[in-house]
Parts: structure tokens; C-alpha cells; sequence
């Protein structure tokens, strides 16, 4: 009986917990070990989100043995196929592109994959040796992953049309039984790490605006962990000053971070900047969720602007409170919308979904 062909996946794992590594972790217990050997090395050089972008020697240490071990696994367990995720940054990327040389000069085949979508705006900023770079990593792949086909484009200069997948993220969650603490009130839900490209001073704003019209009526759970302390100062300020119905929690996972799902009747998440797809917004849709956000990314993949939410602009918390507005007098339209995020969370979102999507990219590489 011969053996599964061999999938080499890089990235990084929780914690911190971030989507990049729930993505990996969620790749490495899913359905593809039915399908492949999966090996697995993890590229996590960052203890916490405190540490991200800040140089240190343990840090180049760690990543020249990372590139010794990616080395060993190669000729040792020799996958068909290896996974390598691509940063969006100059430093990123040049790291990234020892571990495509290694990938290359070992004779095994590479997909990549990109978990984001400012890779063009970064790109535009590039110095011409940081293109070539680019250039020439993207001619040692045999293709790539980009989170939804609303980002294909990105890469229509480097590969064929049919050697761009696109995969986007998928899980199975476990949304424990709905508990409402307050039936009266309408809850409101924003979960992401907090900074400002995010969105949660344009939420904040929002809320202000909203609870002008509205006090009384609704609550507002953020959770996360801030990031920037600017950000942090004004958001609380604003919290304090106008008493406003907002309790802010850490950042949590897990059934914890589950339950915040299951005791929400709205989901926000408004990014400023560039996403891919969300991991927030596929629990969102599978908590049953109407959602708010913006047009990030492969976000209006899975948030149908009318169907299982709204779609509004960024830096635009007018907005955003118009349209918390329409759903907290509107108990039937939440219902609809609800249901809605569910259907497509079923049809296209689950673990098994996702599975398939990547049994179809791997194989096809691999038979060429």
C-alpha cells in the first residue's frame, strides 16, 4: 500500500493568535490528513503580538534554524508538495524567499499562498530589486492561494489563470446554545485584534452617534487586544466621556470566544486597510450573525450587501450607525439576515468546504 503523497505546510501557530495561524492550525486537524501526509513546520518566531516587528538576534537565530530544519525535512520525508505563505513586506517577503530557494533547489513543487490583499499596494512601493525578488520567486512556484476570487487579479501577471486557487477559509465551530443576558437590549458584537485598521475607532464613533438616538436600546461587547495605545486612549476616552454602552474584554478563544458569538444579535467589522477573508466573519456566519463591514479583502465573498448584512464604507461610522439603526428596530430583518449568513456559511464556508477546495489545488499540482 503506497503512501499518502506528502504535503510540506509552513506558518506559524497560536499563539499569537492571529489569522495566519488559526488558519494553520485549522489546516493541520482538518479532513486533508485523510487525503495527504501532512508535515508540518512551524515558522513561528514571535511570542506575542507585542513582539511583531521588533528585531531581535534570537529572532535571526530562529530563523536560520527554521531554514536548516526545512532543509532536513526536504530530503529526509521528501513531500511532493510544499505550502509556503507569503508575507507582504520587504523584510517578510525576503525571508520567505529563502524558504522558496530551499523549496526550489530541492526539486519538490510549491504552491503559495497569500493570506491578505495589499500585496499590489506593497508591491507599488517596492524598490525594482524588491520586484525582482517577487518576480523571481513567483517563477520557482507552481502556483497559488489567494483567500477568494475577488483577489485573483493580484496575480494575473505572474501565473495562468488556472494556476491561481482560490480557497477561502473554512471551519467547523462549535456555537454553543444562544444566552442572551438582556432580552430588551440588542447586542452588539466586535471581535478582532484593536487597532485602527480594524475599524474600532470608526465603531466607537459610530456607537457615539448611535446612542444619541438610541440609548437605552442596544450593548456593545468589544474583544480583542489593543495594539495601539492612541488608538486605545481614544476609543476608552470616548467610552468614558459619553457613556457609552460598550464593555470592552480581553482577547480570548475557544468556547470563551464562542460565547460572545452566541450572545450577539449583530456582528461589526469595518477594516480601514486591506484584508483577505476574515476568519471573524466565517465564525460570525456560522454563529447565524447579521454582519457589518466593509469592502475588504474577499469580505463581500461571505457578506451579501442586503442578503446576511450590510456592506458600508470605510471611515464612515455614520454609516455604520445608519444601518445598527434599520437592525435594531428591524427584529424580523435580523431574523432574515441571520438565517441568511447561515445558508451561506453552509453552502460554502465549512470545514469540509474548505477541505475539498485544497484536495482539488493539491492533487492537480501534484499530477502535473
Amino acid at each position: 500500500m503506497s503512501l499518502k503523497p506528502g504535503i510540506l505546510i509552513l506558518g506559524k501557530l497560536p499563539p499569537p493568535y492571529m489569522g495566519p495561524a488559526i488558519a494553520t492550525q485549522i489546516l493541520l486537524q482538518s479532513g486533508l490528513n485523510n487525503h495527504f501526509r501532512l508535515i508540518h513546520l512551524d515558522t513561528r518566531i514571535n511570542p506575542s503580538l507585542d513582539s511583531l516587528g521588533k528585531w531581535s538576534i534570537r529572532k535571526v537565530v530562529k530563523s536560520i534554524q527554521l531554514y536548516f530544519r526545512m532543509l532536513r525535512i526536504c530530503f529526509t520525508q521528501k513531500p511532493e508538495l510544499i505550502l509556503i505563505p507569503i508575507s507582504q513586506t520587504s523584510t517578510g517577503f525576503l525571508k520567505d524567499f529563502i524558504f522558496i530557494l530551499i523549496g526550489k533547489l530541492s526539486g519538490r513543487k510549491i504552491i503559495l499562498q497569500l493570506r491578505g490583499s495589499n500585496f499590489v499596494n506593497w508591491q507599488s512601493k517596492s524598490s525594482s530589486v524588491m520586484r525582482a525578488v517577487v518576480k523571481t520567486a513567483m517563477k520557482c512556484a507552481n502556483g497559488i492561494i489567494v483567500l477568494g476570487n475577488n483577489l485573483r487579479f493580484i496575480f494575473k501577471d505572474y501565473f495562468p489563470d488556472e494556476r491561481i486557487f482560490a480557497i477561502p477559509n473554512g471551519g467547523n465551530f462549535k456555537i454553543p446554545e444562544r444566552v442572551k443576558a438582556n432580552e430588551e437590549k440588542v447586542s452588539l458584537l466586535f471581535l478582532a485584534n484593536l487597532f485602527d485598521a480594524k475599524g474600532i475607532r470608526d465603531v466607537i464613533d459610530a456607537i457615539r452617534i448611535l446612542n444619541q438616538q438610541m440609548k437605552g436600546r442596544f450593548t456593545l461587547d468589544v474583544v480583542g487586544k489593543w495594539l495601539e495605545e492612541g488608538t486605545r486612549n481614544y476609543c476608552m476616552k470616548q467610552i468614558a466621556d459619553h457613556e457609552l454602552p460598550v464593555l470592552v474584554h480581553e482577547t480570548t478563544s475557544g468556547d470563551e470566544k464562542m460565547n460572545y458569538y452566541a450572545s450577539a444579535d449583530i456582528f461589526i467589522f469595518t477594516p480601514r486597510e486591506p484584508e483577505g477573508h476574515p476568519w471573524v466573519i466565517v465564525e460570525a456566519m456560522a454563529a447565524g450573525l447579521p454582519i457589518i463591514a466593509t469592502d475588504k479583502g474577499a469580505i463581500t465573498e461571505s457578506v451579501i450587501n442586503g442578503a446576511n448584512g450590510f456592506i458600508v464604507p470605510d471611515y464612515d461610522p455614520q454609516a455604520i450607525a445608519d444601518r445598527l439603526t434599520l437592525l435594531i428596530n428591524d427584529a424580523s430583518l435580523r431574523k432574515k439576515m441571520a438565517a441568511k449568513s447561515l445558508e451561506y456559511y453552509h453552502e460554502k464556508f465549512t470545514e469540509d468546504k474548505m477541505v475539498d477546495n485544497y484536495v482539488r489545488c493539491f492533487n492537480q499540482l501534484i499530477q502535473k
